[in-house]
């Protein structure tokens, strides 16, 4: 079990792991982990050789960055081997309306706040971790741009943000010469698709690399809930599960149940294998609060789905997306392209589910 089959983030020259280590079960003090124990997981995680380590400066009220930066204290060399991400625009000050969010002030004491709590000098790649709608994109952006330049961030990234504020990003920071969009963190999972719509499609065009979240949805693809288990107890996830156990839901926990024998390991793992493999995808963020839940989401790097497996999870879980997509699913590609096949699309075969 081995993740150094390492993949370029995107528009940056970062190699990172297949696998993220999402760090915001880190010194939580309720559900999550207490230091010994995610100093224990980093270390497993590092031992497999992933190197791709996220977090937030709102996680746990900064917790998580400190215990990060507790565990780069006690192993030196560390901190210089592995890309270190970390988020703004969580305000830790709900008081102060500069304290959260974009704006040049926020992202700079936030950031300064991130490196003292991490023991470090710099962040790998700093994510906005949600759209703020009451600041322009240019002063974002000029903002991050210098945050480059002085060597304090090596990569920028966007997360939780619309497709369109994505697009005026990266062509603000082309057309200006400033430091570039490297990469989008979105929720996705096979139970929450409908970034393959938008998000989906501005990675693409342009370029950008794709590291999903909760690609387990809250746990409820861990293989712990069935039709007869709808709650766990001491988790603390399940109030985000609840909403999400259908009978739709169950009924695609029993398919991947069956490929889970089939190939002979777990759900999560398949579940995990399935956001792995689409074509998108760079690094998938999986999280963990023992050393034995991480090596149970580490084993999904050896799952590789058949393409009759993808098809039958495709197929039960396929999103609805909001217009324009229905319309153009329902007019089809024949209406431009007639008879004819273009870059190996026909209209016989066009089908969106």
């Amino acid at each position: 079990m081995q993740l150094d089959s390492y993949r370029t983030l995107g528009r940056s020259g970062l190699r990172v792991s297949p696998l993220a280590l999402g760090t915001m079960t880190f010194d939580d003090g309720t559900w999550g982990s207490a230091q010994e124990d995610s100093f224990r997981i980093l270390d497993r995680y590092l031992d497999a050789g992933g190197n791709f380590l996220d977090t937030a400066n709102q996680y746990n009220g900064g917790a998580s960055e400190e215990t990060l930066g507790a565990y780069f204290a006690e192993r030196a060399g560390v901190r210089d081997r592995v890309v270190l991400a970390t988020k703004f625009g969580g305000t830790l000050f709900p008081d102060d309306p500069n304290a959260g969010g974009a704006g040049r002030k926020a992202i700079v004491s936030q950031l300064e706040g991130s490196l003292r709590r991490l023991r470090t000098d710099y962040v790998d790649v700093y994510w906005m971790h949600q759209w703020d709608r009451h600041t322009a994109a240019e002063e974002t952006l000029s903002t991050l741009d210098g945050l480059v330049r002085a060597g304090k961030v090596r990569a920028i990234g966007l997360s939780n943000t619309p497709a369109w504020w994505i697009a005026q990003a990266v062509t603000t920071a082309s057309l200006r010469g400033w430091e570039n969009v490297a990469a989008l963190q979105v929720e996705y999972s096979l139970l929450a698709r409908t970034v393959e719509g938008e998000q989906f499609g501005a990675a693409r065009a342009f370029g950008l690399g794709v590291t999903p979240w909760s690609p387990l949805a809250s746990g409820v693809l861990s293989g712990k809930y069935s039709r007869e288990t709808t709650q766990v107890a001491g988790s603390g996830r399940t109030g985000y599960a609840a909403p999400m156990l259908t009978d739709a839901t169950f009924a695609l926990l029993d398919v991947l149940a069956r490929i889970a024998g089939e190939l002979g390991t777990t759900v999560a793992a398949v579940a995990l294998a399935w956001v792995r493999q689409q074509r998108e995808v760079t690094s998938v963020l999986v999280g963990a609060r023992t050393p034995r839940q991480l090596a149970d989401n580490l084993a999904s790097i050896d799952v590789t789905l058949t393409a009759a497996h993808l098809a039958e999870l495709d197929a039960l879980t396929t999103p609805h997306l909001e217009y324009p997509y229905p319309f153009l699913d329902e007019v089809g590609v024949g209406y431009q392209q007639g008879n004819t096949t273009i870059n190996g699309l026909s209209a016989k075969e066009f089908q969106r589910a």
